[in-house]
Parts: structure tokens; C-alpha cells; sequence
């Protein structure tokens, strides 16, 4: 499978609080996208690693709930079982997290599987090893975490693209007004948390990012 979203959405409730919560949120996002025209380029992670298995699952069935009914892909971090148990889309792996085969064999091959990367050598061995898609980064410096080291910068992503088959999303720090600056890197789009969950306006935010891609690739 490849994925169809350009702009890849991973959430942050203590950020979507300011709105209503991490549902109200992506719904608004994802509104804001398809009244703009940008139906279906938004795929949604939901990352939110302190919860217990209930109440992720539960959040889980809502988002997909909101997913479904605006045309948008829905991948869970980590939690194989919250994935399957929810119908989500697919699977979104960490470094530390178990191996894509075994993902694999758990959730099939109709379900998506992205992985982290933070090195260039990383997204070649998650092509190898099956991986639909991985994030590579931090790009610049995240406006939302502080829990990776120094910005790898554009030219690792350059690199990161050229390294395997698979589609590679960019990740850290990303603003519209830094998207131009990934123009020509082979990336498939980016990943953000901070520049939407963390706006004053989720559905002026994502139409803002979504408009700043779309110049980059008809450039």
C-alpha cells in the first residue's frame, strides 16, 4: 500500500484541548481541508503515548468515526491492538518499537505501516523491511517536542528520500512558510503536530499548510 495524504497529522490532546479536544480538532482540520478543496490529503496519527489501553482505544473509535466520515486515513502509534480493535488504517512504528514484520503479520498487508526514522540509513532499512512510508526527521526544530537532538536539515532529507523505494515524510519544525525550503528534496509531504494542533485556527492552519504544498509541487 502507499499513502494518500500529503500532509500527515499527528495529534497532541494536550494541544487539541484548546479547541475541545483531540476529536473536535482533527474534525476541524479536516473540514477545513475539504471545504478547500484538499479532501483526502490529510492522513491522521494518533500519538498519545501516556494513555492506558481503554481510553486510547476509545479515542481511537472516535477519530475513526471522523475519519470516515471526511475521507481521511487513520494510523495509530505503537498500539497494534488499539489498531486492529479500532479498524484503523494502519500502524505508525517508532525506533523502538516492534519490527515491521512483526507489525505485518498482525495487521496484514491492507493496512499501512509508517515508521520513524531519524537517520538516513533508517529509511533504507524500513524499505527492505516492508514499510509503507517513514517520517525522517527532525528537519528543523519541532515547535511542539524537544525530545530529539539537533535538526538534521534539508540536505538529510534529500538524502533520506534518495536512500529507499518508499514514499518519506518530513518531519520538524515545518511551518508553511518552510515548506518552500523542502522544494525538490523527492519528499512525499510533511508531518506536523505543533503548526495545526497548536494554532489558533486547526482549520485555517491546515488549509494554510496544504496550500504551501501543493506551490511546492507545482514549482
Amino acid at each position: 500500500m502507499a499513502p494518500n495524504f500529503r500532509l500527515y497529522l499527528i495529534t497532541d490532546r494536550k494541544l487539541a484541548a484548546l479547541h475541545g479536544g483531540l476529536a473536535k480538532t482533527c474534525a476541524a482540520a479536516l473540514r477545513g481541508a475539504r471545504e478547500a478543496g484538499f479532501a483526502g490529503q490529510v492522513g491522521i496519527q494518533l500519538r498519545e503515548k501516556d494513555l492506558p489501553a481503554r481510553e486510547m482505544l476509545e479515542l481511537a473509535l472516535e477519530l475513526h468515526r471522523v475519519c470516515a466520515e471526511l475521507n481521511a486515513r487513520l494510523l495509530i502509534n505503537d498500539r497494534l491492538d488499539v489498531a486492529l480493535a479500532s479498524g484503523a488504517d494502519g500502524v505508525h512504528l517508532p525506533a523502538d518499537s516492534f519490527s515491521v514484520a512483526q507489525a505485518r503479520a498482525l495487521v496484514g498487508a491492507q493496512r499501512l505501516i509508517g515508521v520513524s526514522t531519524h537517520r538516513v540509513e533508517e529509511v533504507g532499512a524500513a524499505a527492505q523491511a516492508g514499510a509503507d512510508f517513514a517520517v525522517f526527521g527532525p528537519i528543523f526544530a519541532p515547535l511542539s517536542k524537544g525530545e530529539y537532538a539537533s535538526p538534521v536539515g534539508v540536505e538529510a532529507l534529500c538524502a533520506a528520500c534518495r536512500s529507499g523505494a518508499i514514499p518519506v515524510y518530513a518531519l520538524g519544525g515545518i511551518t508553511p512558510q518552510r515548506v518552500a525550503a523542502l522544494a525538490g528534496s523527492g519528499a512525499a509531504g510533511v508531518g506536523v503536530v505543533g503548526a495545526i494542533m497548536g494554532a489558533a485556527s486547526p482549520e485555517e492552519a491546515v488549509v494554510a499548510m496544504l496550500r504551501a504544498l501543493g506551490r511546492w509541487a507545482s514549482a
